[in-house]
């Protein structure tokens, strides 16, 4: 066997549904005594329940999350902790709500609780990023990983039904990426392998019927196991030019990921057998690629660039952006090339190697 390097995140996990429950005992385990819950306007009111159930330890609740957490946001966050004295924060929602407890947390250290309702996968990473002047920065700090997530299926059932499959889909980009990651290792493969297939055997289930608990749980099961496959290994082209998509023109991120994920497979699919044999696995297909554009559409999923409102006067820049900053990927990246995948996203086209 090839030698490898295997560092485990520090993440406490709480599972299952009925979970949040365990709040309370969950903030005491960490030690905080006053927390700021953080949310998006949307989810004011789920906000607003768990201070409730935190009580005297609630500090306040901040609900001004929004995508891609412009650094205005963030330090609106930042001075809103200081000014409340809290020592920790409750992210609840996605990854626009987790990127900003992140934001807080790389300032200041304090800690942070994720209580997921979505499949970002964000809360099992070291990875924060802040736009700042149109421009997406990201980086790895250990000090931004949640010290402990509860997942709760429960919370996910009034996700709509086509957040939720956009939503795995971006958890399934972390998945795939993982596969071929320079730094990769058996134990993240099969991470990847199986959340990859946890996820495609619930969004089709979930598309048809959004209450469908059993499909939420293993929706939530899948997306768990994505996002500790990004929080362990190097992402490449996919997740760069869904970046520089989201972070310079301000598209929606899951519908991002949905969108470029399987021209960004076809781009790497020569250079990456492997990868793309156990993604077709997962996926129950022949052809990698074709099969996760497949399961988007069938997921009633946009497919084109255009339909989430992408610019057409805008690739020439993104593929410029994405080769200004060497970074791993399996095949080397030539803008020319690249700006072909952009064209057939932003197209709806089928991919094409």
């Amino acid at each position: 066997m090839t030698p490898f390097t295997y560092t485990p995140q520090s993440s406490r996990v709480i599972f299952g549904s009925g979970a949040l429950a365990r709040l309370g005992d969950e903030i005491e385990r960490l030690g905080a005594r006053r927390a700021l819950v953080l949310c998006t306007p949307e989810q004011a009111a789920s906000a607003g329940r768990v201070a409730a159930m935190l009580g005297e330890r609630a500090a306040g609740v901040f609900a001004r999350a929004v995508m891609h957490v412009p650094i205005e946001t963030a330090r609106e966050a930042r001075e809103e902790a200081r000014r409340l004295d809290a020592d920790c924060a409750v992210a609840i929602g996605g990854g626009s709500t987790t990127g900003l407890g992140k934001a807080i947390a790389l300032e200041s250290g304090l800690p942070i609780l994720a209580i997921p309702t979505t499949y970002a996968g964000s809360e099992m990473t070291p990875i924060w990023g802040i736009t700042e002047a149109g421009v997406k920065k990201t980086g790895r700090d250990a000090r931004v990983l949640p010290r402990t997530v509860i997942y709760d299926p429960e919370l996910t059932l009034t996700l709509p039904a086509a957040l939720s499959v956009t939503s795995g889909m971006n958890a399934i980009a972390h998945a795939a990426e993982g596969l071929y990651a320079h730094d990769g290792n058996p134990i993240t493969a099969l991470m990847a392998e199986e959340g990859i297939r946890a996820l495609a055997a619930a969004l089709p289930r979930l598309a048809r019927d959004p209450g469908d608990l059993a499909a939420r749980g293993d929706a939530l099961y899948g997306a768990w196991l994505c996002g500790s496959v990004l929080g362990a290994v190097a992402m490449g082209l996919h997740h760069k030019l869904c970046h520089t998509l989201g972070g310079s023109f301000n598209l929606p991120h899951a519908e991002v990921h949905t969108v470029v994920l399987p021209h960004a497979m076809a781009y790497n699919a020569a250079a990456a057998p492997e990868a793309m044999v156990r993604i077709a696995r997962a996926l129950a297909c022949t052809d990698a690629p074709r099969g996760l554009f497949d399961l988007a559409a069938r997921c009633g999923a946009p497919t084109s660039l255009a339909a989430i409102g992408m610019p057409a006067d805008g690739l020439d820049r993104v593929a410029e952006l994405a080769v200004t900053t060497p970074y791993p990927n399996p095949r080397p990246l030539e803008q020319a090339a690249l700006r072909s995948l952009l064209q057939r996203a932003f197209d709806g086209q089928t991919p094409q190697q």
